[in-house]
């Protein structure tokens, strides 16, 4: 069995550009970055949250 051949771009190319590459505006390399660092602070808040220092539990125990 032959395994069919594609001509597609290999995925580091976008448009012509790219993926990693730190372009400023709103380019879809932004939202890639855009989205790691969100990642990254997400991560960051919960080993901050395990580490018992909480925001959310700390203003909830102040309104409530």
């Amino acid at each position: 069995m032959q395994t069919p051949q594609t001509d597609l771009p290999l995925s580091t190319a976008y448009n012509g550009k790219d993926r990693n590459a730190f372009l400023f505006g709103w380019t879809p390399q932004a939202e890639l970055w855009n989205g790691r660092f969100a990642m990254i602070g997400f991560l960051a808040y919960l080993l901050w949250d395990l580490a018992g220092y909480s925001v959310v539990r700390d203003v909830l125990h102040l309104v409530g």
